[in-house]
């Protein structure tokens, strides 16, 4: 449970704020790595101590085992992940043709598994399907992020900000009021980063493993007192969408490791 201390300040902080909050400026966007102690950057650049890196082995393993009705691994139809998967996570959420609507990175894992390995997908934010979205993610260090470029993902990026600056829960608060107007500053002693998307898969402390952005949406809705939207629900993917389209330009830092 949230300690009554956050709480009371939670409920202060949404009964001052306004509804809609101003966009950050491009000079002025920063990575939630830029939040991090000193320590926690150490841990983060350091691939021997960075524990996400393990997720990261076992993805490994899962993309050149062989699995479902095809007996095909993803290895067998993409090659090496390091070659194949550069830049990819860059773009997620995208388009997806046969849908006509947005898909994360988890969701075209378990596409792919579905129509080409014939095989089952793995439950959200099993140890496989983050294993597998780490290792993919990892291939897109340092590379800008673009999501959110298809025309076709308008509307969906659109759906996206309505619901990041829509108050909602028990506390009235909307993601904005945080993430946009108080950005920099600290609640309960944790600093309010700007929920730029740099780094998912994570491995966030609080959690002692690894988590996904659908995750961490789902975790500050409950802190909101509000519904959390369920995993892989339409306005989750559109919300994902959104806050990956307002990092723009931003260089990924997956899998990265947070408070």
């Amino acid at each position: 449970m949230m300690p009554r201390a956050l709480l009371a300040v939670m409920v202060l902080l949404g009964a001052a704020l306004p509804v809609l909050a101003g966009e950050i400026a491009v000079s002025a966007r920063r990575s939630g790595y830029d939040f991090l102690s000193s320590d926690t950057k150490a841990m983060q650049d350091d691939d021997t101590a960075n524990p996400a890196m393990l997720s990261v082995l076992d993805g490994e393993t899962l993309w050149s085992t062989k699995a479902g009705a095809a007996n095909k691994s993803c290895g067998d139809c993409h090659g090496a992940a390091d070659a194949s998967m550069k830049g990819v996570a860059a773009r997620y959420p995208a388009f997806n043709a046969a849908s006509g609507a947005p898909v994360d990175l988890g969701q075209r894992v378990n596409l792919c598994r579905r129509q080409h390995q014939q095989a089952d997908p793995f439950a959200p934010e099993s140890r496989e399907l983050l294993a597998l979205t780490a290792v993919i993610a990892k291939q897109s260090r340092g590379m800008p992020i673009t999501a959110g470029d298809d025309p076709r993902l308008a509307s969906a990026v659109a759906r996206g900000r309505e619901l990041f600056v829509q108050r909602q829960g028990q506390l009235n608060l909307a993601c904005a009021n945080c993430h946009d107007d108080n950005w920099d500053k600290h609640l309960a002693g944790s600093a309010i980063t700007q929920a730029q998307p740099t780094g998912y898969p994570i491995y966030r402390l609080e959690w002692q493993g690894m988590g996904s952005l659908q995750r961490r949406l789902r975790g500050c809705m409950t802190g909101v007192r509000a519904q959390a939207l369920d995993f892989d629900a339409p306005d989750m993917i559109s919300l994902e969408l959104y806050l990956m389209s307002r990092a723009h330009g931003m260089t990924m830092d997956a899998p990265a490791v947070r408070p």
